[in-house]
């Protein structure tokens, strides 16, 4: 079975307390009621940047344009118990886009401190490649969900060479 090919970009700005990024609380389908970045799978024919650029509007309404987007590197999701929700994951990261998030049918967006990233409420894996990523470093990361599919079996990085 292979990976879904999916996508997250995840919006970035400055604040008088420090780097805050934009994430949104999932309200529909895989992982609601979780803090989630914004994103989704790629459509027949789309590149990666092309599905990053267009879940950002479906989901917050904003406009970001391919040439802002910031390869970040890859997350490869891997759900032994079932494998039918494995997810081959780019991540992007920007600092430019036109509109103001707002909320969809899918996601309530809010800013949160990089520094205090609500890992508490986001899936397990986050926080062991998030903050690596949001700081610069370009990793590819294989994560192993345990059997109850929400805690981390294992977390192997390297880094990231790109391409996307």
């Amino acid at each position: 079975m292979t990976a879904a090919q999916v996508t997250l970009c995840f919006l970035l700005r400055d604040a008088a307390d420090g780097e805050h990024v934009l994430l949104g609380t999932k309200k529909t389908g895989f992982g609601r009621g979780k803090v989630v970045g914004v994103g989704g799978h790629l459509e027949e024919g789309e590149t990666a940047e092309q599905a990053a650029c267009r879940e950002v509007m479906e989901e917050i309404n904003v406009v970001v344009a391919p040439e802002d987007l910031v390869p970040a590197g890859t997350v490869d999701f891997v759900f032994p118990a079932r494998p039918e929700w494995n997810m081959a994951t780019t991540v992007f990261l920007t600092r430019a886009w036109d509109g103001e998030p707002t909320e969809s049918v899918e996601i309530a967006p809010a800013w949160f401190p990089v520094a205090r990233l609500p890992v508490e409420r986001m899936w397990a894996d986050a926080e062991h490649w998030l903050p690596a990523m949001i700081s610069g470093q370009r990793i590819a990361v294989r994560v192993a969900l345990a059997a109850d599919n929400e805690n981390v079996a294992e977390v192997r990085t390297e880094a990231w060479v790109g391409p996307v």
